[in-house]
């Protein structure tokens, strides 16, 4: 039975907050009777369910957002895309763009993925990595580990999406990618970037 203690005014909010729809807000408000923080984890988890499913889903709307830093010495523009034009103007996800604009700027990735890492620079690096632990007499299985490890470190440097987060180290780029996908309820991607520097 609904809650007549929920108004509009309240769906509204939530439904700003999370970028889900009016009655999965109005349904998460009825659940949590009017508890709005309450409200919010409802519909988190509801969002990661939802994102599953969209992770494949066509990113047609977004935002390009640009960052200056440095006095100017530093400039960055970021693509970030969704699926609707209603999450693009959200503030949170204007909030997200700009984040990852500021990783960018501070960070200096070189590509958004280690997909987008040429093969022939990934073979350069592995057997730089092999020639510097060859006369160690480890097992060649240690070596491969210790050469896998040297790789993470690489990715972690060079791919914006496996780079720590700048306000938190806990978190990867790509965590903060998959939490707006959980929280929108959509397909959120970073689709290109562009750093410049004097």
């Amino acid at each position: 039975m609904p809650d007549p203690d929920i108004d509009i005014k309240q769906i509204k909010k939530l439904r700003e907050e999370t970028g889900l729809g009016m009655l999965d807000c109005k349904e998460a408000l009825e659940e949590t009777q009017g508890d709005f923080k309450k409200a919010i984890t409802v519909l988190e988890k509801k969002g990661k369910v939802i994102a599953e499913r969209r992770g494949e889903r066509k990113t047609g709307q977004g935002r390009v957002e640009a960052y200056v830093h440095g006095g100017g010495k530093i400039g960055v523009l970021v693509e970030l895309r969704s699926e609707t034009d209603f999450v693009a103007k959200s503030k949170e996800f204007i909030k997200l763009a700009h984040e990852i604009a500021m990783q960018v700027a501070a960070m200096g990735p070189k590509y958004l993925s280690r997909d987008d890492i040429p093969g022939e620079m990934l073979e350069g690096k592995k057997k730089i990595y092999q020639e510097q632990f060859k006369n160690e007499n480890k097992p060649p299985e240690i070596i491969d580990k210790i050469v896998n490890g040297k790789l993470e470190e690489f990715y972690n440097q060079v791919c914006l999406l496996d780079q720590p987060y700048i306000r938190d180290d806990e978190k990867k780029i790509k965590d903060l990618i998959d939490e707006a996908r959980a929280r929108f309820g959509e397909n959120i991607c970073i689709e290109r970037f562009v750093r410049f520097e004097i």
